[in-house]
């Protein structure tokens, strides 16, 4: 329950707040814990990169430890779960986990939002790779973390996001932006912006988080956009945008091909290539 000087909070008392609260991990994160200390001497990294990539939080986690413990002389920043795991050790990785509490998955708001997530950092790692990025899995790990604000929100303080929902279901608000800021007075990606910044995350992740700098971080942004419009409707109208924004992005690739790791039905895909022939002629 919010206190009535918590419902005047700006973006940067929360990020105040939250910048100093632990991190949970989601449950089915740690039901996999005595697997992990069962195999702790054999679990291949690729295993444990896997484990990072469908858990928003722990990658969070695992990104924060990394940057704390490595040398700011001698070590390189971790962009990927991949660097961060390496970075953090198996031993301490089981240790993180232990030791996070469990957020609530039965919140729906919040299950939508770490879902959301992952599929974005499956269309963003793809999409990137693609492109022949120099390493997709940075692109991938931006789009796994571009709704941290929200996330911890939605274990923190659920008051807040479940009155978003409750602008944008009303009318008093046509898009999540404008509910969100009618509701906080900021946006959510402004709070995730400032944790990067609170917690020093690598200046590269936060950048592309933001998504508009450059190339890379529009894919990324272009993810998460292509993962909500998909969770509100699997035949959302705005497909068919998504994908020529997208295709500005990566003009050697084809549309057909764009759309390939997107969970759609062969009708509706072919409905997508119909509109955006249509919009292109």
């Amino acid at each position: 329950m919010l206190t009535a000087a918590q419902k005047r909070w700006d973006v940067e008392q929360w990020t105040h707040y939250l910048k100093v609260q632990e991190i949970p991990v989601l449950p089915r994160t740690r039901g996999l814990l005595d697997l992990l200390v069962e195999h702790a001497d054999t679990v291949a990294p690729k295993r444990l990169v896997e484990l990072a990539n469908s858990d928003s939080f722990l990658a969070l986690r695992l990104l924060r430890y990394a940057e704390a413990h490595r040398s700011h002389h001698l070590g390189r920043e971790s962009t990927t779960p991949l660097s961060a795991i390496l970075q953090t050790g198996t031993d301490n990785l089981i240790k993180l986990i232990a030791e996070s509490p469990v957020c609530n998955e039965a919140e729906e708001g919040l299950h939508l939002s770490e879902s959301r997530c992952a599929t974005a950092s499956v269309y963003a790692r793809q999409w990137a790779a693609w492109r022949a990025d120099i390493s997709p899995e940075e692109v991938a790990l931006a789009a796994l973390l571009a709704e941290m604000g929200e996330m911890l929100l939605w274990h923190f303080a659920p008051e807040i996001p479940r009155a978003v929902q409750e602008e944008l279901r009303s009318g008093r608000a046509l898009r999540t932006l404008q509910a969100q800021q009618q509701v906080a007075g900021f946006s959510f990606k402004t709070l995730s912006l400032s944790l990067a910044a609170a917690w020093h995350l690598p200046p590269l992740i936060a950048m592309l988080i933001k998504g508009v700098d450059n190339i890379r971080a529009q894919i990324a942004r272009i993810a998460n956009d292509t993962a909500r419009h998909l969770q509100t409707d699997p035949q959302n109208p705005a497909i068919p945008s998504d994908m020529i924004a997208l295709r500005q992005l990566l003009p050697n690739v084809s549309y057909s091909k764009l759309l390939a790791p997107l969970d759609i039905t062969d009708e509706y895909r072919e409905a997508v290539l119909l509109a955006i022939s249509r919009d292109e002629q």
